[in-house]
């Protein structure tokens, strides 16, 4: 069984950053290093959203809106992946969670139903 535990989450200005961490407890999960790491979002009224991803590889996977603004990065030797956010805009509003999932795919990355294992989540509001 995989645990994850997110933070980071809060009130920033529009333009402002933010940091969201990730903690995970992988127990006896010898292969929990294969894994891949990612980050999604809620806002209300709507689905979930990939918003990047970072395979055991090194390999990362961003959607459109936040390439170039954020950043994933993984600590394989502390379980934890964070996602640096630069130039929040109001519409990056939303619960943040994060995910693993087994290696697969990678065309199936952004789909939510394809990933194992989900964190409770972190709010993020991002005011004008």
């Amino acid at each position: 069984q995989v645990q994850l535990v997110e933070s980071g989450g809060g009130l920033v200005q529009a333009g402002g950053s933010l940091r969201l961490s990730c903690a995970a407890s992988a127990g006896t999960f010898t292969t929990f290093s294969t894994y891949t790491m990612g980050w999604f979002v809620q806002a209300p009224g709507k689905d979930r959203e990939f918003v990047a991803a970072l395979t055991s590889r090194g390999y990362t996977y961003y959607a459109d809106a936040a390439e170039g603004r954020f950043t994933i990065v993984r600590d394989k030797a502390k379980n934890t992946v964070d996602l640096i956010k630069n130039d929040l805009k109001p519409e990056d509003s939303g619960v943040y969670y994060c995910a693993t999932r087994r290696p697969r795919n990678a065309n199936t990355i952004t789909d939510p139903y394809q990933w194992d294992y989900w964190g409770q989540g972190t709010q993020v509001t991002v005011s004008f």
